[in-house]
Formats: C-alpha cells, structure tokens, sequence
C-alpha cells in the first residue's frame, strides 16, 4: 500500500493570452482556412504558463508548505491537484479524499442559503444527504453564524462566508486538507478555533497549506516547496527553504547581499530595570505600540479535569489596576484567579500568549520557582498567580492569551482547566521593524571600528 497522498509529475499549465477579443476570433477560425490551403499555421496569442514541469511527491500525514511570490503559480498549482482546473500536461495522483479551501466562498451559490450550500459542499464532497444531515448541527456550531445560516450566502462578510466553508471542510472526513490563504479573513477566535482544528488534524491527516507567512510555513509544516516563476526552486525543510526564499525576495529587491560589520555592546550596569530609550519618543508618535485588551471570556473553548477552575485573569498596572489599554514596553502583571474543586498538591499554573495563527510567542508557569516547595490548596479554596513582566512591542494584530491549571510536575501532570483564548487583545500600532515581537533594547549602537 502506497504511502503517498499526492504525486505531482511534470504538471504544467498555458495559457493563451490575447491583446484584444479580435485576436482570439481569429485564432479560432483561421487556423482551419489555413489547413485547407496549406498554409503554415499562424498564432494570434502569447504564451504564459502558470506551471512549468512541477513535480514532487507528499506523504501520508505530512503538512507541506507551497510558498512564493504573488504570481509564482501556488493557486493553479492547488486548483489542479484539486481538479477544478486541468493540466496542459503532467498528471496529479491523490489518495483519498480531498477538502479544499481555496478562493473566498468558491463552490458556494450566493443564491442559496448557508444551510442549502452546506448540503451542497457536502455533497461535492461526497457526503450522502443522511450523512449531511447527522453533521449539519456541528457544521452551524463551528461557524457560528448564527441565524445567517438560513440567509442567502450573497449577504454574508467575508468573515462568515470563510467561518462557514471552514466548518464543511473540518467535518467531511478528508484525508487531505487543501487550504489557500484562507484563514487570512476573519476575526482572532475563529482562527484560533481554525488552527486548533488543523493542529489536531494534521496528527493524522496531510495537509497542502499556502501562505505568504515564512513563520506560518515554519511553525506548521514539515516539508516546504518553493514555487517561482511556475517551477519548483527548491524543496526540503522548512526553515531552510524559507530562509533561502527570504534572501531571494530581499535581493530582488535591493540587489545582492553584501557583508557589514557590526560590533554588539553589552551595557556594564544591568542592576537597573530594562528600558529602551527610543521609547520616550516612540510613545509621543504614530508609532506607540497600544495594546487594546478586552475582558476575560470564562465562556471560551476549554478542557480539563474539572478539579480546578480559572476564574479570572487580568493585566494590571503597577498599582494593581485591571488595564484596559497597555502601551508596548510597560511592566504589567498578569494575574490569574482559580477556584479549586478538590485538594491540589502541586498546583501549576501557566500562560502563552499566541497570535491570531495560534503560535505561541512567549509564556510561563509556575512550576519552576515553587518546584522544591509547592503550593498546596484545599478544596474550595483559591490560588492566585502572579506573573510580572515587560510587555513585548507587538505587531499590529489581534493576539490572545491561553490560560492553564494543572497539578503534578512539568512533565508529569493533570490537566485541571485550560481555557483557549481566555483574554483577547489587538495591537493597534507597533514601531516593531521584523519578526513576531519585538523587545526593548539596553543599547543600540553602530560605529565604523
């Protein structure tokens, strides 16, 4: 039994492109009059091929990252291995079944309701209507439209038209996950939601994934193609692959790459709190890093024993007071308030806080300082965990902060409650130059030695 899910062999794909519709006319009539009098076919159209002599193969179980540049040929690349589009040659062999999401709301009739076009998906999918109809309740809770669900789909944002697609592709049973930028519409939750799903799914399953995000390649998948120009530049891992597309793009841009000096300097006196001294004037300009924090949500996705429940979690200031607004550089505390349901021995309670894609940028728990001298807590009783830190200067985006409760070790525990985007915030504007946070600096210096 082959462990292949899909094999691509010397696909390609042309298109004919005209200057104006006569030329497209003429190329489809006369052709034939110039058989007939023997004369040498000519051709009214250019040539653009999307792809070009693309082959490689993805396993059973693997997640593999399409990256490249707009233009370079993933979208007809994914169309193809779906079947929506033929090849002008080569061939595409999949095993299983295929659930894709490509192009905003594709395979929907704006016509029809959410609930008429769920029934229809699946089926395209090759659900029977009984089997739709087991599933259709879980399918409506994933999206979570609400009464939407029976409006046409020509009403719907492109939030719920994405929400709604989502929820067919995760309960249709695929073996093959196709996703194109999908998750790139639509608010923090439902992409956490997104993402967790996938993160389940590609424990068993194979997922083909394309974004324009090197971190989203590097964190998710395992094997990476590059796609440029409608051939493969290179494939491999991930990391590698991306930091080698990386130096392509900023070449193109700027040239090739030449070797500068720079000299770091480490600050003598690290006694005194960290404190980057641009920030003084970032924090007077457009580029103060505002981090809009909303309020604990007890009502999000969670797991866990129940032996423990989290019953608050908020940002305060120095002074104890919940924070409604932070700027990007303050010390804050994250406090985290949890009711206990039966005796604790070696309670541990952690946090991560992620981006709208689920990575976790930072965290902690408290597991290491109270390690030789745990916390014990009694049925009924609280535990409160404190955690102060500088906040990092964050890109502009929604991000979200997990909250957990556990008892036993760090390698050894039980889960209590953890609770899935317990806290929601938004940076509003960030002075962040690359990468997923950005810290303030001791020093920052540059000198020609």
């Amino acid at each position: 039994m082959t462990d292949i899910a899909i094999r691509v062999s010397n696909l390609s794909k042309c298109y004919q492109i005209y200057d104006n519709p006569r030329d497209r006319l003429k190329q489809f009539v006369a052709p034939r009059l110039q058989r007939l009098s023997l004369q040498k076919p000519r051709q009214y159209f250019r040539e653009f091929w999307a792809l070009k002599d693309v082959s490689f193969e993805v396993k059973k179980g693997q997640t593999v990252g399409i990256i490249g540049r707009n233009g370079s040929g993933k979208s007809t690349l994914l169309q193809m291995i779906c079947g929506t589009l033929n090849p002008t040659s080569g061939s595409v062999q999949t095993t299983g079944r295929i659930a894709a999401l490509l192009e905003l709301g594709s395979g929907f009739n704006p016509e029809f309701t959410g609930r008429e076009n769920v029934y229809m998906n699946g089926a395209v999918l090759g659900l029977s209507h009984a089997q739709i109809a087991a599933r259709f309740n879980d399918i409506a809770a994933f999206a979570d439209i609400g009464e939407f669900i029976d409006q046409p789909t020509k009403v719907y944002s492109s939030g719920m038209t994405v929400r709604l697609a989502f929820a067919v592709i995760a309960h249709v049973d695929a073996d093959i996950l196709v996703i194109d930028e999908a998750l790139a519409v639509g608010d923090a939750f439902f992409t956490q939601k997104c993402m967790r799903f996938l993160r389940t799914f590609m424990k068993t399953g194979t997922v083909l994934f394309v974004s324009h995000s090197t971190d989203s390649i590097k964190s998710m998948c395992n094997h990476a193609v590059w796609l440029e120009k409608g051939q493969v530049l290179q494939e491999g891992a991930p990391k590698q692959v991306c930091e080698l597309y990386l130096e392509a793009f900023y070449e193109a841009q700027q040239g090739k790459s030449s070797t500068t000096r720079l000299k770091a300097f480490k600050k003598t006196d690290d006694s005194l709190p960290l404190k980057d001294q641009r920030l003084e004037f970032i924090n007077t300009s457009n580029l103060r890093n505002d981090l809009q924090i909303f309020k604990f949500d007890p009502d999000a996705a969670s797991f866990g024993k129940g032996g423990a429940q989290i019953h608050d979690v908020r940002l305060l200031d120095e002074n104890e007071h919940p924070l409604a607004w932070i700027v990007g550089g303050e010390k804050v505390t994250l406090r985290v308030i949890v009711h206990t349901y039966q005796d604790l021995d070696s309670p541990i309670i952690g946090f991560y806080v992620k981006d709208r894609l689920g990575q976790a940028l930072f965290g902690d728990n408290t597991f290491l300082t109270y390690r030789e001298q745990p916390v014990l807590c009694e049925e009924g009783k609280e535990l409160q965990a404190d955690f102060v830190f500088y906040m990092p200067l964050l890109p502009s985006g929604e991000y979200s902060i997990t909250i957990a409760i556990a008892n036993g070790t760090q390698e050894i525990h039980e889960q209590q409650h953890w609770i899935h985007d317990a806290v929601l915030f938004k940076s509003e504007s960030s002075s962040v130059a690359s990468g997923l946070i950005g810290i303030p600096m001791l020093e920052v210096k540059l000198q020609s030695l």
